[in-house]
């Protein structure tokens, strides 16, 4: 399987607020907690979160082996902005950032 970019976490500082305006723009979200608010935009997810702290939007790929595709790009000059942590139950997320600083999500097992 070839990584998949499948969602955008945007952080936000003020959820309530986030949320007016995406739900304006995207509907109803699917998941409404205090900890994340997700949209469904035609099989994409688009989610924000009030604890995120990476700077700007972060997309994260899909990828099959989240330990492998992470050790292959630090080889490759990647540097890690968040360790890799349980979101889910069999579903791990990490952040790392390229040569520019920009945000690189991988969303695996």
């Amino acid at each position: 399987m070839s990584p998949t970019i499948r969602s955008l976490v945007i952080p936000v500082s003020d959820l309530d607020a986030a949320k007016a305006v995406y739900t304006a723009l995207l509907g109803a979200p699917h998941t409404d907690q205090p900890y994340y608010v997700g949209y469904n935009v035609d099989g994409f997810e688009v989610s924000l979160n009030p604890a995120g702290d990476t700077g700007g939007p972060v997309a994260f790929a899909d990828v099959e082996d989240l330990d492998a595709t992470r050790e292959a790009l630090l080889a490759a000059g990647a540097t890690e902005r968040s360790a890799p942590r349980e979101v889910a139950p069999g579903a791990r997320v990490c952040v790392l950032a390229d040569a520019g600083g920009n945000p690189i999500g991988l969303r695996g097992r």
